[in-house]
């Protein structure tokens, strides 16, 4: 059985929290996370044809070091539904 996938939706949903994140005064946070970038979508290199639907959003910390969080299906961890 086919089943949909939500990596649109998961990336949506943590773009906005890591935005809210950055964007909180200093006195409600650590101020660990200082930027992020937006989704990436996993395109062709050259061609620009959807190749899965795969999500990379790139964050940096205050000392500038990047981290890219990944979304991505794994039909092998999948639970059974009823």
């Amino acid at each position: 059985m086919l089943k949909l996938a939500y990596c649109d939706k998961i990336a949506d949903v943590i773009s906005k929290a890591l935005k809210r994140e950055i964007e909180a005064p200093i006195y409600a946070n650590d101020g660990i996370i200082r930027s992020s970038g937006p989704v990436q979508s996993d395109l062709h290199p050259e061609g620009g044809w959807f190749v899965s639907p795969k999500k990379v959003i790139q964050v940096w910390d205050r000392n500038g070091k990047a981290y890219a969080i990944t979304v991505e299906e794994t039909p092998m961890l999948d639970k059974e539904t009823v």
